[in-house]
């Protein structure tokens, strides 16, 4: 089970840290993803990293602002959000694979959104 949380409203420039917890004893064996979904559009990739933590890859439209890590000892993956922007507004989903990728089917597993928005 993946669980996120951390969501919330901000106003633009603010900053915001998300949270997915997992349950089960091989969280480390997983790669972990984030996803963001704005109303009316598609799902699409925001971050991902390897299951130790040593890769991480980025949307483009994220770099610079946004960072995911991990803690496998407390089996949970985080995003820090900063410098927001109103575009950054979605409903952010963790999800997990089994390899480092940025595409949508290769994960297999999802968790339930959190929804974050950013004022101008």
């Amino acid at each position: 089970q993946l669980q996120a949380s951390g969501g919330g409203l901000v106003q633009a420039g603010g900053s915001l840290r998300l949270s997915c917890a997992a349950s089960g004893r091989t969280f480390s064996r997983y790669a972990m993803g984030w996803f963001r979904q704005a109303p009316g559009k598609e799902r699409e990739f925001v971050a991902c990293i390897s299951g130790s933590g040593g890769t991480t890859l980025y949307a483009d439209s994220v770099k610079g602002r946004l960072t995911v890590s991990r803690d496998n000892a407390k089996n949970t993956v985080y995003l820090q959000m900063n410098s927001l922007k109103p575009e950054d507004t979605a409903v952010y989903y963790c999800a997990r694979s089994m390899v480092v990728v940025t595409t949508i089917r290769q994960y297999d597993y999802w968790g339930q959104g959190t929804q974050v928005t950013v004022s101008s």
